[in-house]
Parts: structure tokens; sequence; C-alpha cells
């Protein structure tokens, strides 16, 4: 069978491409199976053992059996759908610098005592280098609902999930930068807003502790000299 494998970040780099068609594959297999014959035809790939791998919207195990048809796409290990509204969780990504306030703003509301913004922003040194920018990719098809996935456990974790505890109740926005960032520049927030401040915190903390493991945007971090994918394992 024939397969259309998409790539991103470092590996799209290594490889030259963000798309692979593999021809020539036995009529099923699994997904650990494509993964050891792509690092056969594509040696530049590198190890893809801490790959993850995507089939239309949702994560898929290294067992599960690719067949005709399906397209697969494989994450590098991250470095952050959308939403109707607050209330649910709202998630953008943004080509343009965040205006703090005005996001601040978007989550308050008469019944919140409490709204919580945390902002990442580019600093001047990492890893012993310094920092000239952070150039950011996304794999927008997958963001948005693997956002949606994280707002819904926020809310079951830390909010009025079932709408039994209105003094839980949470309002909730999330935004990624893509593209280039410079120093000093946020590149995400994260703005929960609540009746009172401990679910408004322990909300803003999951988010952000939560997208730092899981929503398929990678930075490269630029430097006078180099540049380098953080979170790459190859």
């Amino acid at each position: 069978m024939e397969l259309r494998i998409l790539i991103f970040a470092g590996l799209r780099e290594r490889a030259g491409t963000g798309e692979l068609v593999v021809d020539g594959l036995p009529e099923t297999m699994t997904v650990a199976a494509l993964k050891r014959e792509l690092e056969r035809r594509y040696p530049e790939l590198g190890s893809l053992a801490h790959v993850s791998g995507v089939v239309g919207e949702r994560y898929v195990d290294d067992d599960t059996t690719l067949e005709a048809g399906h397209e697969l796409a494989l994450l590098p290990p991250v470095s952050g759908g959308e939403g109707a509204d607050v209330e649910r969780g709202v998630f953008e990504l943004a080509h343009e610098p965040l205006d703090l306030e005005a996001l601040r703003r978007r989550v308050e509301h008469p019944t919140c005592g409490a709204v919580v913004l945390f902002s990442g922003n580019v600093r001047e040194t990492n890893r012993g280098e310094d920092v000239a920018r952070i150039d950011y990719e996304a794999f927008e098809a997958m963001a948005h609902p693997e956002m949606k996935r994280i707002f819904e456990r926020c809310r079951a974790e830390h909010g009025d999930a079932n709408g039994t505890r209105p003094e839980l109740a949470l309002r909730l926005l999330c935004v990624h930068r893509v593209g280039t960032v410079g120093v000093g520049e946020s590149s995400v927030v994260v703005a929960a807003a609540s009746p009172h401040r401990d679910a408004a915190f322990l909300a803003a903390r999951f988010l952000i502790d939560e997208l730092k493991k899981s929503l398929p945007v990678w930075k490269k971090e630029v430097y006078a000299e180099g540049h380098h994918w953080i979170g790459d394992r190859s």
C-alpha cells in the first residue's frame, strides 16, 4: 500500500520536506512498524522512538494498525478545537504580537471575582546561548482539537463541569503565537476567570502545564550562530 506522511519542525527540516509519500508497504502495518521502515528509508530523520502519531484528529498508539487511505502525521515532542465561547474554552493561534490587557478583558465577567493571566515570554538566553528570536510552528488541524480536550479536562478537574457548583465556574482562554517571536515578546497567554481565586489559579496552571506537554506547537530557538528545536531528541 501507499501512505502519506506529514512531518513537522525538526523532522521536516532534516527531511527537507513536510510530506513523504511512502509506497510498497504491506497492506496493513502498525505505526511502530512504519516508524522502523521510515528510519530505514530516510536515515536523515533520526530515531522516531519519541515521535507521536496522529490519524485524523486523534493521537494513536504505536500498535495502531494503519491501512490504505490513512494519512499519518508524525509529531516530534512539543516545546501549545477552537471553543465557541470562553465558558467552554477558546483557543487561538496568532501571527501578531499579543495584547495582554485585551486578552484579560475577554475572560472578565461580573460573576468572576478572580482573573489569572499567565504570559510566557521569550527570554534572552537559553542553553548557554544568546537567543535572537524563536520561530514557532503549529499543526493547526490537530492543535485546536487537542486544546479542546485540555479545556475539557481542566473543567472536569478544577471547574464546574456538571453545572452543580457555580462557585467553580470557569472562563478560559489560550492564545499561542506562531511564526517569529522576538526576545521579550509574549509567545503564549493563558487566562482563567472564576468566582474565586483558587479555581482561577489552578485552572491557569493546569492549562499552561498541559499544553506544554501535548499541544502540537514546536519552537526553534535561533542564536547568533545556529539554532535548536526545543524538545528534539534526535
